[in-house]
């Protein structure tokens, strides 16, 4: 099945959306031929691939690269761009033309970007210039240096203002919503809130689909995850345990062997 914007938008309220945000060709592949419905190229690239503190030093030149990468593996899923910081903060027209960017020389199909009724004139004017955004609530890793990474809505303003954000975006016209690390009740009254789709990360399961870095689904890092990660695999262990028995292979002249020498 190929997923397109509209078909995202039209999937409220049904099966919920699997989707993953992947960096690479090879990952953002993987996860296209399983089925999943988008891959997010996330800024959060810079801290799981990039070995950066925050999301906050990844630049545009950053995200074109990434996002070209994914987007030539990926035949089905729609592929969403993460806007970096200061790409759309500064003001409308270069947040239109950074957006632009990542759609006409990466080939994302959306671009996806932080902040709730603060953003909504933006996502309105983008989406009447035809780019389809992904709005984002909750933590704001661009933000993490002013507002933390602790889970969201647990105070009666931040309940309220939350609420306000996410009808705000919606009828800005976002496709759907991530909402990050919102406490599940106030996720479950998010999405019967929102007009569009809301994706989870550590937020419950009543939202109307879930996101995950697959570098955390397949266990490609070693050591503490976040609360709301599950390990699908442990990749990290199988390529450690694979790269030792090459070694042994070459330092006993195991490898190569006649099968793999050209004749």
């Amino acid at each position: 099945m190929s997923w397109t914007v509209k078909k995202i938008r039209e999937s409220k309220g049904k099966t919920p959306l699997a989707t993953i945000t992947a960096y690479d060709a090879i990952t953002a592949r993987m996860a296209d031929e399983a089925g999943v419905a988008l891959i997010l190229v996330g800024d959060s690239l810079g801290t799981t691939a990039l070995g950066l503190e925050t999301t906050v030093p990844v630049t545009m030149a950053v995200m074109l690269h990434h996002t070209t990468a994914v987007r030539r593996s990926v035949k089905n899923a729609i592929v969403v761009a993460d806007m970096p910081f200061l790409s759309y903060q500064i003001n409308d027209d270069d947040a239109i033309r950074n957006a632009g960017r990542l759609l006409q020389e990466a080939g994302a199909d959306a671009v996806k970007l932080e902040g709730g009724t603060i953003r909504a004139g933006l996502i309105r004017r983008m989406v009447d210039n035809g780019i389809p955004v992904m709005a984002h609530l909750g933590v704001l890793p661009q933000s993490v240096k002013a507002s933390g990474y602790a889970a969201k809505g647990r105070i009666e303003d931040e309940i309220k203002k939350l609420k306000e954000d996410a009808v705000a975006v919606a009828e800005a016209g976002a496709f759907s919503t991530v909402l990050e690390c919102i406490t599940p009740d106030l996720a479950a009254e998010l999405t019967a809130l929102s007009a569009v789709p809301t994706i989870g990360i550590g937020s419950g399961n009543a939202c109307d689909g879930q996101i995950i870095v697959i570098a955390d689904l397949l266990g490609m890092i070693e050591g503490p995850v976040p609360k709301f990660v599950r390990k699908y695999a442990e990749f990290a262990q199988t390529g450690k345990a694979a790269i030792l028995s090459y070694i042994a292979d070459v330092q006993s002249r195991a490898y190569p062997d006649e099968s793999h020498t050209y004749k």
